[in-house]
């Protein structure tokens, strides 16, 4: 019988520092049994997130950031902000590390093929985001959708996650692609603006479009309205609430929302559901 509280025995490939100020690192894992890699990437769509445990230390959901497609490790972007997570910064290539999972429903991208796909992300919230990206750039995949644009925007240039594979997207077709920084800084050559603003400016039409946000509380809070006034209705808007779960199972029953388990009914869910949610939201 299967054990969900079991993990799977990962070991740590390949190890990235993402930012500027070293605050997030991304971990590419690999499986240790070949039958847990083919049980995973049948189940795995991006938007799913999984539960990292490292023993004597404990666990935590992250969200997978890398597209099937890319190779057989599952990549996780880890901010560094306490004892768990610091642990994991302290990590090498070769280290064992437990994972569960994957977790979770994803963004429903299948139900929209033959649409065009607007994604918009602020900071390290990109995580999934990315995932989805990559996902929809794969040759085979690209064609079954319209038009591709993603906005994605931080505070600072130091601070854009996966900066050398966003920066092939401006040369790549299938994709158009827009960056903004909060503040203007010398040398930048793109966007300036707060991601609601620059959301507002380039317009994205939303005729046969449906929009993937994640990012900070605030960002979405002011992204949301932007996107009713060029038209694009609830239902067609996602977002992940990953951030919420705990045991990631729904058996603790500390991510329940109302009648909602984030871990079990989501962690995505479309604008139009979140508004059914209690306000404590």
């Amino acid at each position: 019988m299967h054990n969900p509280y079991k993990p799977i025995p990962m070991r740590i490939a390949r190890a990235v520092v993402e930012t500027d100020d070293q605050s997030l690192k991304s971990f590419e894992l690999t499986f240790e049994r070949e039958a847990d890699q083919e049980k995973f990437f049948s189940r795995y769509r991006p938007g799913q997130f999984c539960q990292l445990s490292i023993f004597g230390k404990g666990e935590a959901p992250f969200g997978v950031s890398s597209a099937a497609w890319e190779g057989d490790f599952v990549r996780f972007t880890v901010n560094e902000i306490g004892v768990f997570t610091r642990a994991i910064h302290d990590m090498q290539p070769g280290d064992p590390i437990g994972m569960r999972g994957p977790l979770g429903n994803w963004y429903p991208i299948e139900d929209w093929k033959g649409s065009n796909i607007v994604i918009i992300g602020g900071g390290y919230a990109f995580t999934t985001l990315f995932a989805l990206a990559q996902h929809l750039l794969a040759s085979e995949i690209r064609s079954q959708y319209g038009d591709l644009t993603v906005i994605y925007g931080a505070r600072e240039p130091g601070l854009f996650l996966y900066q050398k594979e966003i920066e092939t997207w401006y040369e790549r077709e299938g994709i158009t692609f827009y960056q903004a920084i909060d503040c203007p800084q010398e040398g930048w050559c793109h966007l300036t603006g707060y991601v609601p603003t620059v959301t507002k400016e380039i317009a994205p039409s939303a005729e046969n479009t449906v929009a993937f946000v994640c990012g900070p509380p605030v960002m979405i809070k002011f992204t949301l309205p932007v996107l009713n006034e060029l038209g694009f209705p609830p239902e067609r808007i996602y977002t992940s609430l990953e951030k919420r779960m705990k045991c990631g199972i729904g058996k603790c029953g500390r991510c329940n929302v109302g009648p909602k388990y984030i871990c079990k009914d989501g962690p995505v869910f479309t604008f139009a559901e979140l508004r059914e949610l209690p306000a404590d939201l």
